[in-house]
Order: C-alpha cells, then structure tokens, then sequence
C-alpha cells in the first residue's frame, strides 16, 4: 500500500474559505509572514488533519472531536467518538486519516482510556460518516495499564507502505521504557487492522510485543514522515533538558532512561551518562528544555526560502522553532513567534502550502501560517 497524494487537491478550496481571516504580522531571518485566525475557543485542541474535501478535524484532548468548513468551526461536534478518560496530560490526542481515505473515509484516532486495571493509550479505527464515526474499533492498546495522567504519548505518523506508527509513553515510569515485556516507552508499527506490521523488528522474539518498533522512548510529541527519504521522525520530551529529535529505525534503543542529557525535575542527575554503545544518540537535543510538542517539514511553495525545513512547537518555550538539516546535522536554528505568547500543540503542513499550528489552552486556537505580502 502507498500514501495517495489527494490533500494538494484541497488548497484552493482553503484559500477561498479562508479569505478575510483576522490576522497578526511576524518577521524573521529569512521571511515575514502573518498568522491567520482559522478557529478559536478550542478545549486544548491537540491534533490537526486536513479532509480532501478541503474541511479540517481538530481533536480536543477533552474529548471531542471538531470540524472546521468553509472556514468556520461547526458548533456541532462529531458524534460517536469512543469512550474514553480526560485526566491530566490524557484525553483525545491524535487523528490521522486512512491513506486511501478519499476512498474509505476511516480515520484513527489515539486517547487515554481507563477501566478498573488503570489507564492506558488506546487507537480506534473509525469511519467518518458526515457528522458522526461509525465502525468504531479498537486495534491497539499498550498493556500493562497504569495509574497516573503523565506521558501518554499518542502522536502517530503513517510510512510509504501504509503502516502506522504509534508512540506509547513511559507513563512517568521511567524504568518502563527499558522493560521489554512492557508496551510503554516506545514506539508500536502496526497494520491499519492493528496486527504487527511485516518486517517489525521483535516478530520472533519472545516475551516481546510483537508490534514494537523502538524502545527506550520516554514521552514523543511529534512525529512526521520525511518528504524525499520517508523515514519517519520525532521528537519527545526529556526531564530537565535533553528534548531530543530522532530518526525512527527499526529496533533501537533510543536509551531512556539509562542515557540523557536531561537531569530529574528535583534537579539530581537521573544518570551520569549520556551515551552508551548499543544506544542511538539524538539528531538534535535542547538543554534547557522547550518541551516540543507538534512537528512538520515545510514542503510548500509560499516559503521557497524554508524549503525541507523542519518546524517544531514548543509548549513550555511557547515559540516556533525552525531548523535547517544538511546531512544529519542541524545547521541552523531559529526561534519565531515568540512575542505571541503562546504554547504551540501541533505544527502541520497545509495542502495549501501553508503551516497550521494549533495552541494548548482552555481557550485554544487553529492559525494558519503564510507571507506577509
């Protein structure tokens, strides 16, 4: 199976909508640009996904899922949605659409779900009919469940071949992600049914998860496919320090907790190491921490000068961060929006051409990122 390319179809029905939206003006080093206000009043919305038909979903993480058309948020939110626990860092999290959606209508969607065991992320499978999901399924659930609201993860990205990739939190159970029995602290490659997709790499090793991918992962909050490679990236939470991006590869040990370059929130060393053999090192970390959550490369025309750049939000930061790779290394790294004051949740790339970004708070917001012109 392969990602149909239907969302470029979209940008000009986006285009129309979006005309008139109030706006405010930015610059930087390499361009000024201006953020519209798409939608507003959103209760922490958490994921984005743009519909062929050129409307928008939003996922609120207190559990509701919302359309936006013709440029305005539909009171209404979509019904059927599965049952499922808004507490602390949990709730609604991610939506991504099937890659033969246009075809399908069935989109999945990740959450925090509880029931007498503890909690746990889930992922549902669903079929979008108009202003409700019907076919509501389960197809993955990290085992053991746990107490505690933190490090639910829940950011999934689809590869080439149609298989999905779901990143599963330590749960603030730092040991967790070193524990092969254990399905927290890391990232699970699945079908679109929600068996182990072919060619994971732990099909034959016993007492493993079948579905893992990577261990050794302690909260990812992006994740993104890249546009000429298709390798898929992220990035995830340290403690105090030691954010990290990463390139997904099969079977590795991304180290935490027995390497970072973080330290605990009570400010002692969680490890005095920062690498070891059999452990992949960061492509990129922050020492202090900004706490990204949300990432995409630009792939548009409107910005040719941020051509294969990657964006990254930041929550505790509250800024946009974009970095130039070459070769595997990042070469250059620049801060925006940082006189807007506000926690970045989700970064995505617009069939429009533009970069949507959607802000963390009681009251959030969907933005529309394009030249000031």
């Amino acid at each position: 199976m392969t990602i149909t390319k239907h969302l470029a179809l979209t940008g000009g029905l986006l285009l129309i909508a979006l005309s008139g939206m109030a706006s405010q003006n930015f610059s930087s080093d390499k361009a000024d640009f201006r953020l519209e206000t798409v939608a507003e009043d959103l209760k922490h919305p958490w994921s984005l996904a743009f519909i062929p038909d050129g409307s928008m979903l939003v996922t609120e993480r207190e559990g509701q899922l919302r359309m936006i058309r013709d440029g305005a948020l539909v009171e209404e939110p979509i019904r059927g949605v599965p049952e499922l626990v808004v507490s602390g860092q949990g709730g609604l999290l991610d939506v991504i659409l099937h890659p033969d959606f246009e075809q399908n209508q069935v989109l999945f969607l990740s959450y925090a779900h509880r029931n007498s065991d503890g909690m746990t992320t889930r992922v549902a499978r669903a079929r979008l009919e108009d202003k409700r999901l019907a076919d509501v399924e389960v197809i993955f659930e990290a085992l053991p469940r746990s107490s505690g609201g933190r490090h639910f993860a829940g950011r999934m990205e689809f590869d080439q071949d149609g298989n999905l990739y779901v990143a599963v939190g330590d749960r603030g159970d730092m040991d967790r992600a070193q524990n092969d029995a254990d399905d927290a602290g890391g990232v699970h490659r699945i079908t679109t049914d929600g068996a182990p997709a072919p060619g994971n790499p732990f099909l034959d090793t016993s007492g493993v998860n079948e579905t893992f991918y990577t261990t050794g992962n302690r909260n990812i909050q992006g994740m993104t496919i890249h546009p000429e490679t298709g390798e898929i990236w992220s990035h995830e939470h340290g403690p105090r320090g030691g954010d990290e991006i990463n390139i997904i590869r099969a079977g590795t040990d991304y180290g935490w907790p027995t390497i970072t370059y973080g330290i605990d929130y009570s400010g002692l060393p969680i490890t005095d190491k920062t690498e070891k053999e059999g452990m992949a090192q960061p492509l990129h970390y922050w020492d202090p921490s900004i706490a990204p959550s949300g990432m995409a490369f630009y792939t548009g025309n409107r910005f040719p000068q941020w051509q294969g750049d990657l964006f990254v939000g930041a929550l505790k930061m509250r800024k946009l961060v974009r970095l130039s790779i070459h070769d595997g290394e990042v070469t250059e790294e620049e801060d925006l929006l940082t006189d807007l004051g506000e926690r970045i949740r989700d970064v995505r790339m617009g069939p429009d051409g533009a970069l949507w970004l959607l802000t963390d708070s009681p009251r959030g917001k969907v933005y529309r990122m394009v030249p000031d012109q």
